[in-house]
């Protein structure tokens, strides 16, 4: 290729200038490839054709610019004495030209040198500036300058002008050894060596540009691409190793900076700081027309389309669980990917590390993912709204933030709820929908473009492309199927789809199996681009493959994004948190701002305090309680199943057996289960009470329904200790067992616990007979009052049975037929038609009154029998059995009380106490009750208040930071 014209030199250039370099706008082709200049455009000059080009060389790098004439050939006649006397001093002339030969080589170097300094300078001056790059290189890194003397270290290295000036160019040295070697075989010949020169390297240019011109400009185009190719492959080969190894310093360093080998504070990295305000904005409720509008790489394409697989080739690791064909991603992940020492993973709300290095850990990885997907899945659902937070670190890794959305989906198959395909939409478009969010659009190559529903949906929310990179999966795949690759160029130069996007990759991320490693699907990347012919033919270009230049490019676009943004979004939160602290001040002027976790903690405080109040309460107060509630639960029992049956005998001896047996089977059956009813219902009470009268301490209202809640759920949880129920039995029993009254107060108390409760039941029963017959004369007169049809029955009907009572004091609780019938007969003939199921109910309620006024009468003759109980009744007619009954009640009472209250407050207030925390801490980690028990404007107002400051500081805190690393 050196020795082609002047008119192929330039040929070659410019098409080393061609579509696959990837520039699109005109460059003089002297400063664009100074390279190229150095290797082609000595020849340019050369415009006599009748001049050999090696000569040209020759004379353009040697110190042989003018050789010496050829001697004038000897005249006829002259006997050959010249031709004698040139042959005699051959020897001579072979050893000036040796002697030459090291101008020759000297002239090479000294010219090869002066190329490769001249080189070097050009393409220095076409390197960008990069101090506009800064950002990218973490802080830890400037802050080396501070332990390590740099520049000393620089002037310990050599010049790299130096190291060129040393470097010989070997296609000169390869030209003069030529043309030395012609010089040598024309001195063998015996021809003269300068004509012998010519003449073999005329020979050998008419025979290359022969060759040159019978091949054609299609072989020649081939042959400059494959060798344009070779060389960007090796500079890439170059790159690759020069990025390992600065990987690996970038390692070591972070990894000594993390034991703490510089003690300084430790400070959250850039990326950090801005995952941190996004995860602040997921859980933020916008009001006043308050958007998040920050950037994030939003991840869309078909379900299947290698979504999953780009993600996790861009964070070089295996992190996300895998299905065949089967949807996996069933809820927004976002990962946030920045560099580290180690390469690890670690959730937002986990303090785990996942070595992403270990097969076991990577596997714990997607189990917790996956796990965590399905949890956020509601019954009935296939996918969810709420994002997963997974963080990424490690080496070399991009710093961006990027969101995994569900695959979209063209047909709901079985065992899928019927609106998932709706629902997947709307969750696309909820991220895409955000004017700064960058839309990284994955298209399955494999498959049929046509058969694409992302990128329409794409082109919707981003009809313009400004902020959309697409991608094209399984390029080797499409390569191999695919009867016209020219579809591949059409995809990725944006005339197949009428989407528009920035720019567009092919990439390929997998080799058919899933457990495959990342490395060896980045060596089979590379590989298969290297051999590909859609690099080879132009059809892709090299900036638009592999996984790496995608990664670059999308961060790139991120922070490019992030920049023009971040402060107009601060900007808007300043304006939402004066607002919000206006309607405070205005409303709520004298109180602080609370939110729900700080109230909930506040009445959490409180409701603690309540129950250790219980504590307080006095022995005799329980006792009085208990005694009291035991009382009004079995007094029913005790008058009408025990009392009033055993009155019925008709002596003492019988009255005594009927008591004993129904007392035992009341107390095996049900005394003892009514008692602790009564002792946890009385605890309750009391812990109400005490919270009601600790609210009227201006206690605040927004509390009541939670200690509403906390209340009923540890009633709900608290069980009464069951062997506490068979002790309580026994000493029952054995209280009701004892007959024995000591002395007369007792006899006394037992007398007036006895009158007090017929005088109690004998008003209850007034007040049942005064409701069944109506009002009286009197109420009728002065109140305007009458009775109804039913109350005049009911009254004649009583006034009947009165007058049967008056003949027969010592009836028994129960009217024979005859005596019904009697009843009815002669209500009939005064014209009062009456049932006889009417008849008896009247007269349990009359015989009732009847029996209680007769016990409450010789309950006044007993007052003054403790002398006869003594004496066991005999030679007396009164008999005090009932008496006895009445005070066997009152200490079986007094004793369940006693006993009660000793199981209340040694161990029953402390278990409620535990119970109420345990409430009050399961309350406390559910945020979904705790915002349905502590509610109103005040509290949504304080929670604003929180999330807006939050949001502006961290805003602040990442501009200050970002302005910094500028």
């Amino acid at each position: 290729m050196l020795r082609v014209g002047s008119e192929a030199a330039c040929l070659a250039c410019r098409n080393l200038v061609s579509t696959n370099m990837g520039v699109r706008f005109r460059i003089p082709l002297q400063k664009l490839h100074p390279l190229s200049r150095a290797i082609h455009h000595r020849y340019a000059g050369n415009t006599n054709p009748q001049r050999p080009p090696h000569r040209t060389a020759a004379r353009y790098f040697t110190s042989m610019s003018r050789l010496p004439m050829r001697p004038p050939k000897p005249p006829p006649g002259s006997g050959g004495r010249g031709h004698q006397q040139q042959r005699n001093f051959w020897v001579v002339r072979l050893a000036s030209r040796l002697l030459k030969l090291r101008y020759i080589l000297l002239g090479s170097a000294v010219g090869g040198g002066y190329t490769a300094k001249k080189t070097y300078d050009e393409w220095k001056d076409m390197l960008p500036d990069f101090s506009e790059y800064n950002w990218v290189i973490p802080d830890f890194v400037w802050e080396l300058s501070e332990q390590i003397d740099l520049e000393k270290l620089a002037k310990a290295l050599p010049e790299i002008e130096e190291l060129a000036k040393l470097l010989p160019d070997f296609d000169k040295i390869g030209e003069n050894f030529t043309f030395l070697k012609s010089l040598l075989s024309s001195e063998t010949s015996g021809d003269p060596p300068l004509k012998a020169t010519d003449s073999s390297t005329a020979a050998t240019q008419e025979g290359s540009d022969k060759q040159y011109k019978k091949s054609s400009d299609k072989e020649r185009l081939d042959q400059l691409q494959e060798e344009l190719l070779r060389t960007q492959l090796k500079y890439q080969r170059m790159l690759e190793r020069l990025e390992k190894e600065n990987k690996e310093l970038r390692k070591v360093v972070l990894q000594k900076d993390d034991k703490g080998i510089h003690r300084r504070k430790v400070k959250k990295s850039l990326i950090d700081l801005y995952s941190e305000v996004l995860d602040i904005l997921s859980d933020y409720d916008a009001n006043y027309n308050t958007q998040d509008h920050l950037p994030r790489v939003v991840v869309v394409g078909d379900q299947s389309a290698g979504k999953t697989s780009v993600l996790e080739m861009i964070a070089q690791a295996r992190i996300f669980p895998r299905g065949s064909g089967e949807m996996m991603t069933r809820s927004p992940v976002k990962v946030t990917l920045s560099e580290g020492p180690h390469h690890v993973a670690m959730f937002k709300d986990s303090g785990r590390e996942f070595d992403l290095t270990k097969e076991e850990d990577l596997a714990a990885l997607r189990h917790e993912i996956e796990l965590r997907m399905r949890k956020s899945v509601k019954e009935g659902q296939t996918v969810s709204c709420e994002t997963i937070s997974l963080s990424v670190k490690g080496p070399g890794i991009q710093r961006m933030v990027l969101v995994d959305l569900p695959g979209v989906i063209s047909t709901v198959t079985a065992g899928m709820a019927a609106d998932t395909k709706e629902t997947i939409f709307r969750i696309s478009k909820a991220y895409m929908q955000n004017p700064n969010a960058i839309i990284l659009c994955i298209q399955d190559g494999s498959v049929d473009a046509e058969r694409s529903i992302v990128t329409d949906l794409v082109s919707q929310m981003d009809p313009h492309g400004k902020r959309t990179i697409f991608v094209l999966t399984k390029v080797d795949l499409a390569e191999k199927n695919m009867a016209s690759p020219n579809r591949i160029q059409q995809i990725v130069e944006g005339k197949l789809f009428p989407m528009k996007a920035l720019g567009y990759f092919a990439v390929v991320t997998g080799k058919g199996s899933s457990g495959e490693s990342i490395d060896s699907i980045k060596d089979y990347e590379e590989e298969f681009f290297q051999n590909s012919r859609l690099l080879r033919d132009g059809m892709l270009k090299a900036h638009q493959v592999t996984t790496k230049n995608l990664s670059l490019a999308v961060s790139d676009c991120f922070w490019k994004m992030v920049r023009e943004s971040v402060e107009q979004q601060a900007d808007v939160f300043k304006a939402s948190r004066f607002n919000l602290e206006t309607e405070w001040k205005n409303n709520y002027p004298r109180l602080r701002e609370l939110d729900r976790n700080e109230l909930f903690e506040k009445a959490k405080n409180e409701i603690l305090d309540e129950v250790i109040s219980l504590s307080q309460v006095t022995p005799q107060h329980w006792e009085a309680i208990l005694q009291k509630k035991l009382w009004e639960r079995v007094s029913t029992h005790v008058i009408e199943n025990i009392y009033l049956p055993a009155a019925q005998t008709m002596d003492s001896g019988t009255f005594n057996t009927t008591v004993d047996i129904k007392l035992k089977q009341w107390t095996d059956k049900q005394l003892p289960h009514k008692a602790l009813e009564v002792a946890w219902e009385t605890l309750q009470e009391e812990f109400a009470r005490f919270m009601a009268e600790y609210k009227g301490k201006d206690q605040d209202d927004i509390f009541d329904k939670l200690k509403e809640a906390v209340k009923d759920d540890s009633i709900k949880r608290h069980k009464w200790n069951e062997r506490a129920m068979d002790s309580l039995r026994v000493i029952q029993h054995n209280a009701l067992e004892d007959r024995s009254i000591t002395d007369k107060p007792q006899w006394d108390a037992a007398i007036q616990f006895m009158e007090e409760t017929l005088q109690s039941r004998l008003k209850d029963t007034e007040s049942v007979i005064g409701d069944m017959v109506g009002p009286g004369w009197r109420q009728r007169w002065m109140n305007w009052m009458n009775r109804t049809p039913d109350q005049h029955i009911r009254n004649e009907t009583k006034n009947e049975l009165e007058r049967l009572l008056k003949l027969h004091d010592e009836h028994t609780a129960y009217l024979a037929n005859d005596e019904v019938t009697t009843v009815r007969k002669n209500l009939e003939g005064r014209g009062v038609e009456v049932d006889p199921v009417l008849i008896k109910d009247t007269w349990h309620q009359l015989y009732r009154r009847h029996f209680l006024q007769k016990a409450l009468s010789h309950c006044s003759l007993c007052k003054r029998g403790f002398y006869y109980y003594q004496r066991h009744f005999v030679d007396s007619e009164l008999e005090c059995n009932d008496v006895v009954l009445f005070w066997r009640i009152q200490r079986m009472l007094v004793i369940t009380a006693n006993t009660l209250r000793q199981q209340l407050t040694n161990t029953e207030v402390r278990r409620l106490e535990k119970n109420v925390k345990e409430v009050l801490d399961d309350f406390g980690e559910d945020m979904e009750k705790k915002t349905h028990l502590i509610t109103g404007r005040r509290v949504q107002l304080a929670e604003d208040l929180k999330k807006v400051r939050e949001i502006q500081e961290k805003l602040e805190a990442f501009i200050e930071a970002l302005h910094k690393e500028k």
